[in-house]
């Protein structure tokens, strides 16, 4: 029987910085089992140990439809993802997973995609990005709204100069401080939502970054005609084990690390309002 609790060495091949504290790691499975065929879906994560530092959930970024690797995105917060930040290329981790629910994807095919994210929040729906990306011609029109604390805290900043050049598409980035440099819009991310001209006929959202912010960014969607279902969300919760068997992350009668992390805003709303998801 396979036993959910053992992870698989995986070496770091390359390692790009996004900011002066979050970095992307491309990682290769060298267990013979696993090499150029772990599988996973969009939104997912996995448990990433470091021997004799210990072990955190990080959320997958690369997409399924890229075979032959795992891309992860983390900052450099917390024991382990700062140990983690240490490592460079030809190094290794272990990696157990992939865990939890995932974004949809089939149901999504021939609507038009809202995309809203914060700081590091872009990574976990990078992998849905790109998946859809790699899939252009089975969706509509395609909006990515983007919010970072200062410019030199954007993540991803190459891919969101690619991706704004994809046909039907459009990006718009906003910071809260902007620098003597900064020539974009400034903002929080909901300060976006006219410029993008946003429209909720035949349309879904995908959230995910700080709490405050989805909470926000949820309540105008709606404000502006979004039904329930069709907004999408992560939620983060402290998580030991990453199989529902710790119950560190239940919330509301579910484990956000197997019924979540992604929920639709219907869901999060039944949630007793003890529990303070936002």
């Amino acid at each position: 029987m396979k036993n959910e609790y053992i992870p698989h060495l995986a070496e770091i091949v390359s390692v790009r910085k996004e900011t002066h504290d979050t970095k992307t790691y491309r990682l290769v499975f060298r267990d013979s089992g696993l090499a150029g065929s772990f599988d996973y879906k969009q939104g997912q994560f996995v448990q990433v140990s470091v021997l004799g530092v210990g072990e955190a959930p990080i959320s997958i970024t690369s997409s399924p439809s890229r075979k032959g690797f795992l891309e992860l995105t983390l900052r450099a917060a917390g024991r382990v993802t700062s140990a983690i930040c240490r490592l460079h290329t030809g190094d290794s981790v272990y990696i157990r997973g992939p865990y939890g629910n995932f974004f949809p994807f089939k149901e999504l095919k021939g609507r038009d995609i809202l995309f809203i994210a914060g700081g590091i929040g872009l990574a976990p729906v990078r992998s849905l990005i790109n998946l859809v990306f790699d899939n252009r011609d089975a969706f509509g029109h395609i909006t990515i709204l983007y919010g970072a604390k200062t410019p030199q805290e954007i993540c991803f900043k190459n891919e969101l100069i690619k991706w704004e050049g994809i046909r039907d598409t459009s990006v718009f980035t906003t910071v809260d401080k902007p620098d003597g440099t900064w020539k974009g819009h400034t903002g929080v991310v909901t300060s976006l939502y006219d410029k993008a001209n946003i429209n909720s006929k035949n349309s879904t959202a995908v959230l995910c970054g700080p709490p405050v912010m989805i909470k926000f960014a949820a309540k105008e969607l709606l404000q502006r005609g979004f039904c329930r279902p069709d907004i999408i969300v992560t939620l983060e919760r402290y998580m030991k084990c990453g199989i529902g068997k710790c119950g560190h992350c239940n919330i509301g009668g579910l484990y956000v690390c197997t019924d979540g992390p992604v929920f639709t805003w219907d869901q999060v709303v039944r949630f007793p309002e003890n529990e303070h998801v936002f």
